[in-house]
Order: structure tokens, then sequence, then C-alpha cells
């Protein structure tokens, strides 16, 4: 399973199973924001895309 978070300078996301909520809630740390017209997912200068996996145990 693979993990997403946005990092800002000065602000770390929460970890998110899905890309699209890792999207939605990066306006919440100031990491960026979905513009409605284009459908697209606008990131603010020296914010960053971190992803993790995850290994689920058995």
């Amino acid at each position: 399973m693979i993990k997403f978070r946005f990092v800002t300078p000065h602000r770390i996301g929460k970890w998110y199973s899905d890309l699209g909520l890792a999207q939605r809630f990066a306006n919440a740390i100031g990491a960026g924001f979905f513009d409605r017209r284009s459908g697209r997912f606008v990131a603010y200068p020296g914010t960053r895309l971190e992803t993790a996996t995850v290994q689920r145990d058995r």
C-alpha cells in the first residue's frame, strides 16, 4: 500500500491512503489548492509530495 502526504517548508501533512485525499486536505497546511476550473491540483512553491510504501500484516 502506498501512502501520500504533502510537506511545505514549515508544515507536514498527515499520511493519506490515496492521492486525492492528500490533495483535498493540502490546503489545510498551505501546500496548495484544487483548481475547480481545470480540475487540477496546484501546489504552492516549496511544496513537495512524499510517498511511503507500507506493508500490511498478514
